[in-house]
């Protein structure tokens, strides 16, 4: 193969990177590393230029420009910095910690976990950005370590040249013109620098809404009243609690007694305070241990905190020390969160407010953007401190639901998007749509529609009461793998839409003609089994063919694969026993090795993939059809190969 007829390729940090003259494919995470520009690092911290006044005399001023600036690098931040930059946005995304991941990172370590309810409604794990940066995880952190988690990200984030990376930064002000935020200012205190940041559109993605706040934009923090959105689960008058914070600890077990002695300061508990809270393991902590919902999770967070690390060295002491737990003896505490893991304080207002009742009929908007399901997890705002009532009642939705674009914009600044837990939501609402996988997909569409925006010159309001306008962002975020529950794929550029499909074979329901129909994950049965059919199977080795009846240019192809979506995927760091159905390895149905045959003649050839969604790009080539030969999945023993689409562009 000649250096001419291939380009490097994976487009945009996918699984895959081409190189010219090798004729294969290698996971992208060994050879296709994209360095930083180190002129990046320049434009931080510039020694070229003058120094600008600085309004503090020992912190030097730097002016900096980008398409989007998102606040805030926890799931849903991270995912609308790559999303977006994939689109061809400059971004830049601050940071106020030294990691990424927010309440995911191995500063808090809270799992990430969304519609499919850790295994309870199996067969609906998150498709898209979120799926991808998990099956990294489970390839390359075998170990299940939080810090390979943060690790990723960062890799992920870096590698991406439209990303400006900012840690340790926090922003503090915003500077408005005409009611829209012009720049802001963030300052990090670790370098000695301030920067002013000016941008076209914004995305809040800080939780605590901080780039909102001082920007001016509506919000709303506490519960609501039973009456104000017809919410039967609403209380029956409002007030201004909300769910409270967790601090983790993690333990191991060592081969000879390990002794504790608690500090002084520790909580004194009894066996009354685990009438409702069983200690059945001490390996991962225990996410009851919660407080401050009747406070200010940020205003008295340092107080929260020393109150939830007395109530952690406390239970330990119990475990330990009560004679209760005598399996204990031989096990220790191997790290202990100082950061509060939030999960509740302010909520932005947008032109939609999403309920409880959007939630149980399944959330069915024209401009529906991603997916949730989490069951409506409504803590008791007090926490530990109240023994006597369960630490959460959890309220089931009957079915996977979409979240409106409408939810994610604010109505009275308009260029401000918001991402994560903070999103236009009622508290009850709120308690379904705050966990992190729901936040990851609600950030990848965040970021897309940025994009749009962007290029098109127009506000998020716009984009979502325009039909034209949704249906080009739907289309696209299908395209990138996003789930919309409902609808289809259908895009006119994709030539593979007009081929005539053939096959080596076909797998009762899974159809060779399936790869066109739009829709790109199986519907399951509550036991995560297909009931409608959206891929196509066939028994190893297997091949599909596509064919026109006119030559076509084709210069991008992409492919869909099954990646086991039955299946938990998250970071546990728990023993190996705990993770039964959450394999740290390529996933056994995932397509490993294949051919792709343009013409009769062989473009490429793909071996050791992992990943659910393949893009290579090359130079035009023209062609009349297009074979994929599949001879290896990354499973001993599994037998068919599974593609749920194949898309062609020019």
């Amino acid at each position: 193969m000649q250096r001419r007829d291939f380009i490097n390729s994976l487009a945009g940090g996918y699984s895959l990177a081409f190189f010219p003259g090798r004729g294969s494919a290698v996971p992208s995470n060994a050879l296709s590393v994209q360095v930083p520009d180190a002129r990046k690092f320049e434009t931080l911290s510039p020694r070229s230029t003058p120094e600008l006044p600085s309004p503090e005399p020992h912190m030097r001023l730097v002016d900096l420009e980008a398409d989007l600036l998102v606040a805030g690098g926890g799931c849903a931040g991270v995912c609308a910095a790559i999303s977006a930059a994939r689109h061809g946005v400059r971004v830049i995304l601050v940071q106020d910690c030294v990691r990424l991941g927010g309440n995911s990172s191995s500063e808090i370590r809270v799992h990430v976990i969304g519609a499919n309810q850790e295994g309870d409604r199996p067969g609906w794990r998150e498709s898209g950005l979120i799926e991808e940066l998990r099956l990294e995880d489970a390839v390359n952190n075998p170990q299940n370590s939080f810090e390979m988690w943060d690790l990723l990200l960062y890799d992920k984030v870096v590698s991406e040249p439209n990303i400006t990376l900012l840690l340790q930064t926090t922003l503090y002000a915003a500077e408005m013109n005409a009611g829209r935020i012009q720049r802001v200012m963030a300052r990090s205190d670790k370098t000695e620098h301030l920067y002013r940041i000016r941008a076209k559109m914004f995305c809040d993605a800080t939780g605590d809404s901080r780039l909102a706040m001082e920007a001016g934009a509506d919000y709303r923090a506490g519960r609501e009243a039973r009456a104000e959105f017809n919410e039967p689960l609403a209380l029956e008058k409002a007030d201004n609690e909300t769910l409270g914070s967790s601090i983790l600890f993690t333990s191991r077990l060592f081969d000879h007694p390990m002794p504790f002695t608690p500090p002084k300061w520790a909580r004194k508990v009894t066996k009354q305070d685990f009438i409702h809270r069983p200690i059945d393991s001490w390996a991962m902590g225990y996410w009851w241990i919660e407080l401050g919902g009747d406070l200010s999770t940020v205003a008295d967070d340092e107080r929260i905190r020393f109150e939830l690390l007395r109530i952690v060295f406390g239970i330990w002491d119990y475990i330990k020390n009560s004679g209760e737990f005598p399996s204990s003896k031989c096990w220790a505490m191997n790290w202990v969160g100082m950061m509060t893991g939030k999960r509740g304080s302010r909520r932005l207002l947008g032109d939609h407010v999403l309920t409880q009742l959007d939630l149980e009929s399944g959330g069915r908007f024209n401009d529906a953007v991603a997916i949730g399901g989490w069951t409506m997890d409504d803590h008791v705002p007090e926490g530990f401190n109240r023994p006597d009532v369960e630490p959460t009642v959890f309220n089931p939705v009957p079915e996977v639901y979409n979240i409106p674009l409408r939810s994610l914009y604010s109505r009275n600044i308009p260029n401000l998007f918001m991402a994560g837990r903070n999103i236009s939501a009622t508290h009850m609402a709120y308690t379904s749509t705050r966990v992190q996988a729901t936040c990851s997909v609600i950030g990848q569409a965040v970021g897309t529609a940025a994009g749009q925006c962007i290029k098109t010159g127009i506000t998020p309001r716009e984009l979502a009461s325009n039909a034209s306008h949704l249906t080009r962002l739907q289309q696209a975020l299908i395209r990138d793998d996003q789930t919309i529950k409902g609808v289809q794929g259908n895009d006119p550029a994709d030539h593979a839409r007009s081929a005539h499909i053939t096959a080596s074979g076909e797998i009762g329901a899974a159809k060779a003609t399936l790869i066109q129909d739009g829709f790109i994950r199986d519907i399951p049965d509550k036991k995560g089994f297909p009931v409608e059919y959206h891929h196509w199977a066939a028994e190893l080795p297997a091949w599909i063919q596509l064919d026109w009846d006119e030559s076509k240019q084709i210069r991008e192809i992409q492919l869909t694969f099954d990646t086991g979506f039955q299946r938990d995927l998250y970071v546990p760091d728990v023993p190996e026993e705990a993770s039964v159905n959450n394999l740290r390895s390529p996933q056994p149905e995932t397509v490993r090795d294949y051919t792709i045959t343009v013409g009769g003649k062989v473009l490429a050839s793909v071996s050791k993939n992992y990943q659910r969604v393949n893009r290579l790009r090359f130079d035009p080539i023209e062609t009349k059809s297009l074979r994929v030969d599949v001879t290896a999945v990354n499973g001993i023993g599994v037998g068919e190969a599974r593609i749920f689409e194949i898309r062609c562009y020019s």
